[in-house]
């Protein structure tokens, strides 16, 4: 079963809409109907702690500090990838307006499929160097640009000053971590600085052990543990401060066995349709295809990947408003594919480039399944 985004009222970009409330932006979007703006407007601050990669469906499953104050499930973006959803939570908008389509982007402006956040190119990760800049196509200007009050953004120190977040986080004092201590206590400072204010706090290590180790895997568990105890500490050390503290992820995980790790190398007749590499996540596929192997590829995925994924043509899953809501940015049609394979179960498709190392995780996102597509609303009063 596939869930799609609930742009209206219940996704990761309405939650910023109630945010922006509290701090003199109006969203196209709208607010989240879990948490209306009226609510946050009776806080001075507001904390927003995104834990990349927690799903709704692992959290509602463990006993915790987390569970405790759960208030329910809201959706991601299409893509449920870091690259489509972070960007989301980090301009308040849609990929419908702000262009990024997953992990893997054919960039038509240079010509390049390239990885997009550490903008670099997929072929050797050679970094895109010279005039042509991040803020060439991400022209969405950054929540904390469009907010009215002084805000904080905190990152790892690895990204701290990275194209991405240099764009993502206009408006806000910078701030970097090394440690889960020093995470905290970054927030922890942000929230008794002076006056109000909006904190951005992003957590990537969970992502990071759920890729290698799987959602499922005691490593991801341990991980969740000590940020459960780490966020009820925090909680207790700004209690008093009028603070409402909000959690909640960019997507969730789905654990997938090496026996549901389809190689397009293996489908070669189908390989031969592409005009470039595959695109987008190994969970959801951009394809572009050749005007003359339509046919074939269409023939090809109805009669041999069927089983495994659905099929669909990318102008059509922009005109569904799988992407968004609103006028489309202008880009939006180049960084879709001709077709979009999104796979069923948790079955993945990936190919491999020439001398490209290939890596098989364990956990996956990017799909449209409940465990990928829900992620949990946390929200605290301090």
């Amino acid at each position: 079963m596939k869930y799609l985004p609930n742009y209206k009222d219940g996704s990761i970009v309405n939650l910023m809409g109630s945010i922006g409330s509290n701090f003199g932006y109006k969203s196209p979007y709208g607010a989240l109907k879990l948490l209306p703006s009226s609510e946050i407007k009776k806080y001075k601050n507001v904390v927003l702690i995104v834990i990349d990669g927690l799903g709704y469906e692992y959290l509602k499953n463990k006993d915790s500090f987390l569970k405790e104050n759960l208030r329910g499930s809201i959706s991601s973006v299409f893509l449920s990838t870091t690259a489509c959803a972070l960007t989301s939570l980090l301009t308040g908008a849609a990929p419908q307006q702000h262009g990024f389509t997953g992990w893997l982007i054919n960039l038509k402006e240079v010509g390049i499929v390239t990885r997009i956040l550490p903008f670099n190119t997929r072929y050797n990760h050679l970094d895109l160097v010279g005039d042509f800049k991040m803020k060439n196509i991400l022209k969405e200007k950054s929540f904390t640009f469009k907010i009215k009050n002084k805000s904080f953004v905190i990152n790892p120190l690895s990204v701290m000053n990275s194209e991405f977040t240099n764009l993502t986080s206009k408006g806000s004092k910078k701030l970097g971590y090394e440690t889960m201590k020093g995470f905290f206590r970054q927030i922890k400072n942000s929230v008794n600085s002076k006056g109000k204010k909006y904190v951005f706090a992003y957590w990537p290590i969970f992502d990071g052990l759920s890729h290698e180790y799987g959602v499922g895997s005691k490593e991801s568990r341990k991980q969740f543990e000590e940020l459960d105890k780490s966020i009820k500490r925090l909680v207790k050390s700004i209690k008093g401060t009028n603070t409402m503290v909000i959690v909640t992820a960019d997507h969730g995980f789905i654990d997938t066995p090496l026996n549901r790790f389809l190689r397009l190398e293996n489908h070669l007749k189908l390989k031969e349709c592409l005009t470039l590499p595959l695109c987008g996540e190994g969970r959801t596929v951009h394809c572009y295809v050749r005007p003359s192997k339509v046919k074939q590829f269409e023939s090809y995925v109805k009669n041999n990947l069927g089983k495994y994924c659905e099929m669909y043509k990318g102008q059509d899953l922009i005109d569904k408003g799988y992407f968004g809501l609103g006028k489309p940015n202008s880009k939006l049609f180049d960084r879709v594919g001709d077709y979009i394979l999104i796979m069923k179960e948790n079955y993945v498709l990936k190919d491999q480039l020439e001398g490209e190392e290939l890596t098989i995780h364990i956990g996956h996102h990017g799909g449209m399944s409940k465990q990928e597509m829900l992620v949990p609303l946390v929200v605290i009063d301090c």
